[in-house]
């Protein structure tokens, strides 16, 4: 729940009457207005499954973006749809759209916007999609051009940087990068296999997004950056599975920065 409209109102109530029952009454009528504002913005995004459909078909789209679709790829899809616990309708449409975006004229500009659309500008759900796709993207091994391409593009699309989908894989057990140095810069990394690695085997400050000449500061305001972006506590009324990558995730973060913290003697 947001709190600015409760804020506001209450300055605008102690501005406005010069009384502390001012302030209540802004209080109250900032609630409503954050209440409202919230509720519109799930319309805006639709039914927490809304994203099922563009997301597999965009799946089906990277699979099938370097020639052909892989085993791998199928089972990694077959266990997201396990994963998120899909009852039989859902299934069949999860499957009917990842078999679409395998087609060489499906749309997929038109996935990526209905990705957009359905994270309403939300920077946490975007996080939770990409989360979703990585073992499709990475079933294989380092991105191929045309793979990496779409992968950046729906990156862009969500305003997610490459740094933070760094970070992202990192957590996954993955190394961010592409076969033959696609990567545009430092977060081309060497790839690691899809199996995943021990806690200590991931690498903190990846996960943080930062190098390991950062200042303690820098560290800090990372740390915090991060866990505003993925608390799910902020999720609302999404899928289970959702709310368990989301999870997973702070535990890594909070892991890495104590990690982190421990080595420098932060306090």
């Amino acid at each position: 729940m947001s709190f600015v409209g409760k804020l506001a109102g209450a300055i605008l109530g102690l501005w406005l009457f010069r009384h502390p029952l001012g302030v209540v009454v802004g209080i109250i009528l900032g609630h409503l207005w954050d209440v409202s504002a919230e509720r519109m913005q799930q319309s805006m995004r639709g039914p927490p499954r809304a994203f099922i459909a563009p997301l597999f078909g965009l799946a089906g789209a990277i699979a099938k973006s370097d020639g052909r679709v892989s085993e791998q790829e199928i089972a990694a899809a077959e266990n997201l749809m396990a994963r998120m616990q899909l009852d039989p309708a859902q299934r069949a449409e999860a499957i009917a759209r990842f078999s679409a975006g395998k087609l060489e004229n499906f749309p997929a500009q038109l996935a990526i916007a209905d990705l957009k659309a359905w994270c309403g500008g939300r920077r946490d759900l975007a996080f939770l999609l990409l989360d979703l796709l990585l073992d499709i993207v990475y079933a294989e091994g380092p991105l191929v051009g045309a793979k990496f391409a779409l992968v950046r593009q729906l990156c862009w699309s969500l305003g997610v940087h490459e740094r933070e989908l760094a970070a992202l894989a990192a957590m996954r057990g993955y190394a961010y990068g592409a076969a033959g140095g696609g990567a545009s810069h430092e977060y081309a990394h060497e790839y690691a296999r899809t199996q995943r690695p021990e806690r200590a085997a991931v690498d903190a400050y990846t996960v943080l997004g930062l190098e390991r000449s950062a200042s303690d500061a820098e560290v800090k305001r990372a740390y915090r950056k991060l866990m505003s972006q993925h608390h799910p506590d902020k999720l609302g009324d999404v899928p289970a599975e959702l709310k368990r990558r989301a999870e997973d995730r702070a535990r890594e973060i909070n892991a890495a920065y104590e990690k982190i913290r421990v080595e420098r003697g932060m306090t």
